[in-house]
């Protein structure tokens, strides 16, 4: 076990000057608040958290119009109350509610705002959590544009390159978060007889090529012709154009099939298709791709919408959802390629 705590790396990447204080005390919050949705998640029946939100037989819905599970709620307000006093962010957002929170409404009581947007996914895959499958918080750092005291939903909207910081914590057969701010990506694990995250893994790498896809197949009927043919060819195996047998792998959990990825490689897919089409995609740029594309190339990997780079999107909502292909660098330059060919004719 590694004697490098979460609170001794972040001291080293402050001294180093890749991050600033504020920075550095608002990762901890973001971490001290996973370690309780962790011990909740933990809990599974015996707490009462499983099920969905809300009156028997009438479940709450979150902005998507999803139905909310009972820890999707926990895990949400479990983050908000963590932040709400540090002093190190003006505003957050999340993926459960309608809009962003200003520090200044959340925290009536005249605690000082910061510099620092979050935004969070409290509790990825949540419908995998009746069924004991790992779940997990994603997380994005935002600068607040200078000069803003009280940021609304259009001072969120900044691509994905100007994140400062950005993680997960998965809630598995033990709690890891993995973290990047900009100089690598590495992982935590927590140590549950001293309450501490330690650095188990310093600078992640994603392996080049793969022969490991994750996409949700029951929807292959729907999917484009370029995504059609890209897992065609790959479900040829080595008689095919690719050469190579490929082994799929889903989780249905996004932030479980990432950590994968980053452990050992692959590619994760989630393509347009004809069930979301009119949505832009099924899963949300500033919860869920900007934060996991950051970490994934900060790992040697590449991200991409399917014709452009992930990180490069503007976004142009708060709840903007787009296609998402990421994981071992040439695979991904694959995917896109059969993306690029088709648009060209």
């Amino acid at each position: 076990m590694s004697n490098v705590s979460l609170t001794r790396h972040l001291l080293e990447e402050q001294r180093a000057g890749h991050i600033s204080a504020d920075l550095r005390l608002l990762i901890e919050v973001v971490a001290r608040a996973c370690k309780t949705i962790s011990i909740a998640v933990g809990k599974g029946a015996l707490g009462g958290v499983l099920g969905e939100a809300g009156t028997p037989g009438a479940a709450s819905m979150n902005i998507q119009g999803e139905a909310q599970k009972k820890l999707d709620v926990i895990a949400n307000d479990v983050l908000l109350e963590a932040n709400a006093w540090g002093g190190h962010l003006a505003g957050l957002a999340s993926e459960e509610m309608d809009h962003s929170m200003p520090i200044a409404d959340l925290s009536p009581d005249g605690y000082p705002s910061g510099n620092y947007l979050l935004l969070f996914d409290p509790l990825d895959g949540s419908s995998n959590i009746d069924v004991n499958i790992s779940v997990g918080t994603i997380f994005s750092v935002l600068r607040c544009p200078e000069g803003v005291a009280v940021p609304g939903d259009e001072h969120f909207l900044q691509p994905g390159t100007d994140q400062v910081a950005a993680g997960y914590c998965t809630y598995g057969p033990n709690t890891t978060l993995v973290l990047t701010v900009g100089h690598g990506t590495h992982a935590f694990t927590l140590d549950r007889e001293v309450g501490s995250f330690m650095l188990t893994t310093h600078g992640m790498r994603i392996p080049e090529e793969t022969k490991e896809f994750a996409v949700n197949m029951s929807n292959q009927r729907h999917w484009q012709p370029p995504m059609q043919r890209y897992i065609g060819d790959l479900l040829l195996g080595k008689e095919g154009p690719r050469g190579k047998d490929f082994n799929m792998r889903w989780v249905a959990s996004m932030v479980a099939d990432v950590h994968r990825i980053l452990t050992r490689g692959g590619i994760f897919s989630y393509p347009l298709d004809a069930k979301c089409a009119d949505k832009g995609g099924k899963l949300r740029l500033m919860y869920e791709a900007n934060p996991m594309s950051l970490l994934v190339e900060q790992a040697g990997g590449a991200a991409s919408t399917g014709r452009m780079r992930m990180l490069e999107v503007q976004p142009s909502g708060l709840h903007q959802r787009v296609p998402v292909f990421l994981g071992s660098k040439l695979e991904v330059e694959a995917a896109v390629r059969y993306h690029l060919d088709h648009d060209a004719g």
